[in-house]
């Protein structure tokens, strides 16, 4: 897979050309919005850097350029197409009122925003491209004669070795990298022992899947009911190519549709700590099944113009910083460094929620005191930190770390499945989504010693040995 520099080129194109529209502020957004698509199409295709021929197409989609690449740069920025509408007065799709004004300041301010994410999309891709190598072999290989019950067992174990976590003071994060472990374990489980056709592998492993969906539904997060069927869907593609496309892609389109209103009832009841959370989820169920058509309308458009985009928060920040605050240069860095040191050997360290609310009170985001929580993702950071060049900068080097990291799950875990589907996806799922500077450099920090300790005891038990 050769690297020709000059191609890199393609993906600054729609930023530079929303650039040159900046002073048509409809033109310039969409031009930048539509960009993502084009930048989709160039790398996946191959057209800037060979897409890694060791694997089938369908066999690798876990990996960085892929599924990850679609999730995070696609939440980044197509999502914000929907806010765009809603400057127009557009309310669920409907035509605004014939005598709406639309506010042109906050329009431009809209068009700025979406040639950030422009440019933010292809320095994360640039970066991913720069490290994606995956021609030198793994060092190590795996000394299990069952992919499928391996995985299964290593979900069986990873849950309650999660849960230990929860008694030993300030290790709680390693509880959530434990879990999530389980999670996509079990996932991967189950999608590889349907087409095997392994009636025990099958039932423990079903059974374990919708068990994790069900107390997914008790956390009151959409993702990780979302990611679930999403990966098994991945896996099982590869062998009903046709089924899934029919089953699985109106499903997560239902997914999408539902959860909005179901997390929104579900959290009102039990994070409020009026209900438990058994009887908040089924209070929520009970709203999904029920709404009127209004209400549905208005909860799911509410759902894709605030939460599902984050360009309307990010607009805010850009109206305060540079004008009213400075750039933050390397203090969010500094600041998720400290974070790094676990609570348990630093009792006192500084709670990293109130270190990341700090920024988001001084924009006036939202209002002191308010219960609400806004952490900035890491475009936002990026651009509080230097701007363009801020963004520039954070973006390539976010691309080559989750590029590097999947690489080296792949060397050390005996190829793929093991590498990026299970240990790196488990581990990693941070990337997908992005996060305030705080939380994710943190998170990426320790599931890399995580997965490092992994290795070893995997080693050590003579699971995994050197080729």
């Amino acid at each position: 897979m050769p690297l020709h520099p000059e191609r890199f080129l393609l993906l600054i194109i729609p930023w530079i050309l929303s650039v040159l529209f900046s002073a048509i502020p409809v033109v310039s957004y969409l031009i930048a919005w539509s960009g993502t698509f084009f930048i989709f199409y160039v790398t996946i295709k191959g057209n800037i850097r060979a897409i890694p021929n060791d694997l089938k197409f369908s066999e690798q989609l876990m990996r960085p350029l892929f599924l990850p690449h679609i999730i995070f740069a696609g939440y980044m920025c197509s999502t914000s197409i929907f806010y765009f509408l809603t400057v127009f007065g557009y309310n669920n799709f409907q035509s605004p009122p014939p005598n709406y004004l639309v506010d042109l300041n906050h329009l431009e301010n809209v068009a700025q925003c979406q040639r950030y994410y422009s440019l933010a999309h292809a320095a994360f891709v640039a970066g991913v491209l720069s490290h994606m190598n995956y021609t030198e072999k793994p060092k190590y290989y795996l000394n299990i004669k069952d992919t499928a019950s391996f995985l299964l067992l290593s979900a069986v174990v990873m849950l309650p070795f999660a849960n230990l976590f929860l008694i030993i003071p300030g290790l709680r994060q390693f509880f959530f990298q434990f879990q999530s472990l389980s999670f996509i374990a079990g996932t991967l489980a189950f999608a590889f022992a349907i087409p095997l056709q392994k009636p025990g592998n099958t039932i423990l492993s079903g059974i374990l899947f919708f068990t994790n969906v069900s107390q997914a539904l008790l956390s009151g997060f959409k993702e990780p009911i979302i990611i679930s069927f999403l990966i098994l869907g991945v896996f099982l593609y590869p062998f009903y190519k046709k089924l899934v496309l029919i089953t699985f892609l109106p499903m997560l389109f239902v997914l999408f549709i539902l959860l909005p209103t179901y997390a929104r009832v579900f959290r009102e009841n039990a994070w409020s700590g009026n209900e438990s959370s058994e009887t908040a989820s089924d209070i929520a169920i009970d709203a999904v099944l029920n709404q009127s058509d209004e209400e549905a309308d208005q909860s799911n458009w509410g759902f894709l113009t605030n939460r599902l985009s984050e360009i309307g928060m990010f607009t805010i920040y850009t109206k305060s910083t540079p004008s009213r605050i400075d750039y933050y240069g390397f203090e969010l860095v500094e600041q998720a460094a400290v974070v790094i040191i676990p609570r348990a050997f630093w009792p006192g360290k500084p709670i990293p929620e109130e270190m990341v609310m700090e920024r988001v009170y001084n924009a006036g985001v939202i209002n002191r005191g308010s219960i609400v929580s806004a952490k900035p993702p890491i475009v936002v950071d990026a651009y509080l930190s230097g701007g363009y060049i801020g963004i520039l900068l954070t973006l390539f080097v976010y691309g080559s770390i989750m590029q590097l990291i999947s690489i080296k799950a792949e060397k050390l875990f005996g190829g793929y499945i093991i590498g990026t589907a299970f240990i790196y996806s488990g581990l990693f799922q941070i990337f997908w989504r992005g996060n305030s500077f705080e939380f994710l450099i943190n998170s990426v920090m320790w599931s890399f010693i995580s997965m490092m300790i992994i290795f070893h005891a995997l080693k050590h038990y003579n699971i995994i040995k050197r080729i």
